[in-house]
């Protein structure tokens, strides 16, 4: 059976599997005990048939495609932690004045100026939406012992809003900067996530976040099973910002334990990857879902993605903002933002990189 036939199952069926009860996300991957291609859904937790009622079982398989349920637990959205000076690598720990602390993910281009930039995920670089253009970015983050402003490196350039499933549609823009810089305060808490899966690539974990809304378009009718109604929900695809770097120079854009990365390389089912975290350091991991849809909690808030990549365990809070790099080559597969004890969420890199409008 082809993938994309699997894909259109997902597509058909994910608003009814994710209505049930302990369903975290939905997504594409392979059954454990064949190898074959099919729709999995992600559950909190694997509990036995007589604890489940009759509707909130999942289908052996659906519209002639085979199920699978994976345990993921309760993903956390997420640093070396020490001060670089006088140059600092990708990797290590950074994050907004107002938060714990984060990853430096790589350094990337501007596409209009060519001008350098820091990459990371919103809720590193941005504060979850709740920052200001031109605020100071820190290395080490707060939680490390970065103080502001003698350990200012950066200033906040742009971020990718993060919708809320509770939000009005008029998404929020970036405020305008920049703003204030008073001592630092507050934090990026590690953030729970709950994973809801749909159309693609997968891979899985992170730190604080927020994201653009992507709209997702109604499920097919079908006739087994009946489809449940589900409200509209608005939807991200990346937890994404840059910084402006005071000092380019001071920035090598090797990732510790990795090297220079060029290019960008598209997860596959199987893949082997790579990355460099503030808290886990260096980790791999294999790609075990693809185009994931997934329920990510930023403190009392919750908020969607989809076509996520979702991996093995490889990372824990604080290792946001990793480059996740393919494991045979130096080339970018995605953006580490969340993740559990037992998989990690990324985003595609190449969706990240349009997003901000940034070439590595």
């Amino acid at each position: 059976m082809s993938i994309e036939r699997v894909f259109q199952a997902q597509a058909m069926f994910e608003a009814d599997l994710l209505a049930k009860s302990n369903v975290a996300g939905v997504a594409v991957g392979r059954k454990n005990q064949t190898g074959e291609l099919s729709v999995v859904t992600l559950v909190h937790q694997k509990l036995p048939v007589a604890a489940l009622s009759a509707e909130d079982l999942v289908p052996r398989s659906l519209d002639g495609v085979l199920t699978d349920v994976v345990e993921i637990g309760y993903p956390r959205a997420y640093n070396p932690r020490g001060r670089f000076r006088p140059t600092c690598p990708s990797g290590v720990s950074i994050g907004h004045y107002k938060i714990t602390a984060g990853t430096l993910g790589t350094i990337v281009t501007d596409a209009a100026t060519g001008d350098k930039l820091i990459l990371s995920n919103n809720h590193v670089l941005a504060n979850s939406n709740d920052a200001l253009i031109g605020d100071p970015i820190l290395q080490p983050g707060p939680a490390d012992g970065g103080q502001n402003p003698g350990d200012m490196v950066a200033r906040l350039e742009r971020f990718i809003p993060i919708r809320f499933i509770d939000e009005p549609e008029t998404p929020p823009t970036p405020p305008p900067g920049p703003g204030p810089t008073p001592p630092p305060g507050g934090g990026c808490d590690v953030v729970s996530v709950v994973v809801s899966v749909v159309n693609g690539l997968a891979a899985l974990l992170g730190s604080s976040q927020r994201v653009a809304p992507v709209a997702v378009a109604a499920p097919t009718p079908v006739t087994t099973p009946a489809a449940r109604p589900s409200a509209q929900v608005l939807t991200n695809e990346v937890d994404a910002a840059v910084a402006r770097p005071i000092d380019p120079a001071m920035l090598t854009g090797e990732i510790l334990n990795i090297g220079l990365v060029s290019g960008t390389k598209p997860a596959t089912l199987g893949m082997a990857v790579r990355k460099h975290g503030r808290t886990t350091a260096y980790t791999e991991g294999t790609v075990t879902l693809l185009n994931a849809t997934v329920n990510v909690a930023y403190g009392s808030r919750t908020a969607r993605f989809t076509g996520q990549i979702i991996t093995s365990a490889m990372s824990q809070g604080g290792d946001s903002g990793s480059l996740i790099v393919d494991g045979t080559s130096n080339q970018a597969v995605g953006l580490l933002f969340a993740g559990s004890n037992l998989a990690t969420i990324i985003n595609p890199i190449d969706r990240v990189l349009a997003a901000l409008n940034i070439m590595i």
